[in-house]
Parts: structure tokens; sequence; C-alpha cells
């Protein structure tokens, strides 16, 4: 289909997929600096804050693999995808009529559960459009990486105009928007697959996917020291919050530029090569992080966060396609969120704080650490295709 899908079609499809990530970075952008902003507001402690913040990443543990799992028994990721926009805007505008930690730790539980599903199911989704429709994965990701830096400073804006009670109906406006944009994805049933025991198995014994997704993982998680801590550590280095709010941006101006040129590298390199070349980025990365705070260094740190981030989320998107059996892209994907950002960012970000609290700015080496690990698995992935390169 690829072959024969008109240039007209494949705009169409880019368009109407572009407009999904730009709905759901949008949330994104509004609720990753601003919504423990809205939870003090509300009169919630910094740890139990902490902890609220931390469920998103555990319930992926679960949720992400039930509802992939849901997409491929259907073989229609679209309309799953739809479900979970309708759960997770009704579920997270109860945050509207509750108060206290409590109630929010139950809305925070349930509400996660959709919302952390529709990045994964989007990229099954996009990935399936990159095969039958040709068009490029990482120009339509862009617009989600560009939609999350403007959300982050027009809900500044807001918020310093008026209060952070405005929070929450942003929050909600970009839920509704990005349930219009699931109902106006590209209709693409796939093959059903058989989502039992033994398809489950099939994966888990995939010795080389499983290898994949714990390299990746391991680079993904090193970024939670830089979450949750980054600011903190330039802010005691001096620099102000708007020139922090600059080095953020050039982290996401730095993705979007490798999301638009990223397929260039996956050719060249194949996706177990970039996961490589981010996973030695990293190391850099966080080693640089750990002992330099001149401006320099910061900005070319922030720019490696096209390979660390970007570069390993294409490889990753791509392996996954490639890799899992007919039928099985979205429980794919769905194990990729739950191991890599559920368990394995969720232990990161707990570990985090403590180390940070311990040894401050030299905790970022423990980040390095993690991208070494990533760094061995990939080598032994490249091992492991070696003698099937030599036997031909």
């Amino acid at each position: 289909m690829a072959a024969t899908a008109s240039a007209a079609e494949r705009r169409s499809v880019a368009a109407r997929l572009s407009f999904f990530y730009i709905a759901v970075f949008l949330f994104v952008g509004v609720g990753l600096p601003f919504w423990p902003v809205w939870l003090a507001d509300r009169g919630i402690t910094a740890s139990g804050i902490g902890i609220l913040l931390s469920l998103s990443g555990w319930t992926k543990i679960v949720g992400n693999p039930l509802i992939a799992q849901l997409a491929d028994r259907r073989g229609d990721v679209r309309a799953v995808l739809i479900g979970a926009a309708v759960a997770s805007l009704a579920t997270f505008a109860l945050f509207g009529v509750t108060g206290g930690f409590w109630p929010f730790l139950l809305v925070t539980t349930v509400s996660s559960l959709g919302i952390s599903a529709l990045t994964p199911l989007s990229d099954s989704l996009t990935m399936r459009m990159v095969a039958t429709h040709g068009i490029d994965y990482g120009r339509v990701r862009l617009w989600g990486s560009l939609s999350f830096i403007l959300a982050g400073l027009a809900a500044g804006w807001l918020i310093a105009a008026r209060s952070p009670a405005i929070v929450l109906p942003l929050l909600l406006g970009c839920l509704a928007l990005t349930l219009l944009a699931a109902v106006t994805l590209p209709a693409a049933r796939g093959p059903v697959g058989t989502v039992s025991l033994a398809a489950w198995l099939q994966l888990l014994r995939d010795r080389r996917l499983l290898l994949f997704i714990l390299a990746a993982g391991f680079i993904q998680s090193s970024h939670a020291m830089l979450y949750g801590f980054g600011s903190l550590r330039w802010l005691k280095a001096g620099y102000s919050e708007d020139a922090i709010g600059v080095l953020w941006a050039i982290g996401v101006v730095a993705e979007v530029i490798l999301f638009a040129f990223g397929g260039v590298l996956v050719r060249r390199l194949g996706p177990v090569g970039l996961l490589l070349l981010g996973g030695v980025a990293g190391m850099l990365r966080w080693v640089l992080f750990a002992l330099f705070t001149s401006l320099p260094v910061l900005v070319l740190i922030q720019l490696l966060h096209a390979l660390t981030f970007a570069g390993t989320h294409l490889a990753a998107v791509y392996f996954l396609v490639r890799r899992a059996p007919a039928g099985l892209a979205a429980t794919a994907q769905g194990l990729y969120g739950a191991i890599a950002w559920g368990g394995l960012f969720g232990l990161a970000m707990l570990a985090s704080g403590t180390l940070y609290a311990a040894f401050a700015a030299a905790a970022f080496h423990a980040m390095a650490a993690l991208c070494l690990v990533g760094v061995f698995c990939a080598l032994m992935l490249i091992e492991r295709e070696r003698p099937r390169r030599d036997s031909r």
C-alpha cells in the first residue's frame, strides 16, 4: 500500500497523526511543569506530590500491556485510542470535584491508566502508517515536541497572569482536544492478534526483544534525575529561571531536529546502532552534567538530548515494529512502555531523590552508569546479530 498511496493520501494521514501528537503533548507540556503547582495550591504536601507523580509511571506496568492487548485483539488501534481518550477526559475531570490526598490518589491511579496509554498506542498506529503509506515517523512525531514547548510557555504566562487554579481547566481542554484528534485519526485495521498467554510467552521468550527493551529502558530512565533535579542543579549554579527555561527549550529543539532527520540515521545505523549511539551520548551527557556548570557545556549537554531521548525513542519504535509478530505490534509497544517507562523509570525516579539528597550534582554519575548498562545491552544485541551476518 505504501507504493500505491498517493501523495495527497500521505499528507492527509501525516497531518491527522501530527494533530494527535500536538494534542497529546499540549497536555504533557502543561502538566509536566505545572501539575505539581496545582497540587500544591490545593494543599498537597511535597511528599504527597512526589507519590502522586510517581503513580503515572507505576500504572504503566499494568495498564499499558492490558490496553495494548485490547488493541491487538481488536486489530483496531484507532478505536482503542478513542476509548482511552474518552476515559482519560472523564476520569481526569474528577479532580475538579474532589479534594485531599487520598481522593487525589484514587483519581490519579484511574486517570493515569488511560493517559499513559495514549502515546504508545499512537506510536503503534503511526508505525503502521509508516509501513502502509510510507510516511516518516520522526517528521510526524516532531510536532508533539514543538507543541510541548509552546504549551509550557503559554501555560506559564497564563498562570503568572491569573493563578495556579487555571491549570486544571487547561489540562481538561488539552484532553478534550486529544479526544477530537483521536476521532479524526486514520482508520487502519490490522491483523487481529490472539493475545493469549502463549502470545505473551512468545514475546517474553524473544531474548533480542527483551534485551532491546532493557537497553532502551536503562537509557531512557537515566533522564529521571534531569526531570526531577536538573532545574535545581542549575538554580544552585546561579542561573535564573528564564535562563533555565531557555536551556530546557534547547533540549526540545534538539529533539525536534533529530526527529526531522532521524529516518536517515535509522536507515544508516539501524535501530540497534542508533540505540548504541544514544547510550554513549548519555554517558557523556550525565558525566558532564555532574562536573560542569559553564554555559557552553550546558548547551552541549542539552543538545545531546537529541540522541539520549529522541534517538533512543526513534530506535525503539522502529525496532519494535520490525521485531513484533503480526498482530502483536501494540502489545510489544505496551510491554516496552511497562518495562522501560513504568518499572525502570519509576525505580530511577524513586532512587534519584535519595541520591541527589546524599550526593548533590555527583548523583548524575549514577545516570551515566544506567546508560553504561544500556550500552552493554546494545553491544550484546550487535554480537547476537553478527553470526547471522557472517553466515550469509
